[in-house]
């Protein structure tokens, strides 16, 4: 073989396998643990058969659907998260308005976002996730004070070494890391 035709050789088995790798469910980027794979819109990831399915014909649970809706929020998909948590049966948990003041926040409307984690908050108080997300919408507000309380709510729920303490002590010492 020539140079020439292992390099064309390379090209295309390259073009496959990122077709390959493109064609399947995406992995949420964050710095917590949504590691659900996210699917192509109109698809939902369902962890029983651990493969995206139609949206509308999906069987799977709250649970499933509102986590997906996080793993949606984290990639970015924030439109699509508030659809899919549109879709759980149960809004009054504490995680849907959770993960809905997240996905509002991170679309800008961060006081609808902190109406909801104040609802999530007065349902589950122990809820670390919420109080960190909470004093994120505090800190995006110019209301140190606010966060600050956050925080010292973190602290007595899991310490100083939990990853929701860590992480909005680093946004209030340094706001541009929202």
């Amino acid at each position: 073989m020539t140079i020439t035709t292992v390099r064309i050789a390379s090209v295309l088995l390259g073009g496959c396998l990122a077709a390959s790798l493109l064609s399947g469910p995406v992995f949420a980027v964050g710095n917590d643990n949504s590691t659900m794979p996210t699917c192509k819109k109109g698809e939902i990831y369902d962890q029983k058969t651990k493969k995206c399915v139609k949206q509308q014909s999906a069987n799977v649970s709250d649970e499933n659907r509102t986590d997906y809706a996080y793993s949606l929020a984290k990639a970015g998909r924030y439109e699509e998260a508030l659809a899919m948590l549109d879709t759980v049966r149960n809004q009054n948990s504490a995680e849907v308005l959770n993960y809905r003041g997240y996905a509002t926040r991170k679309l800008g409307r961060t006081d609808e976002g902190i109406s909801y984690y104040l609802q999530s908050v007065k349902m589950d108080p122990q809820y670390a996730k919420v109080r960190e997300y909470l004093g994120e919408a505090y800190v995006i507000k110019g209301r140190l004070d606010l966060a600050r309380e956050q925080l010292n709510t973190i602290k007595t729920i899991c310490g100083t070494a939990c990853e929701e303490y860590q992480d909005l002590n680093a946004v209030i010492l340094d706001p541009s890391k929202i």
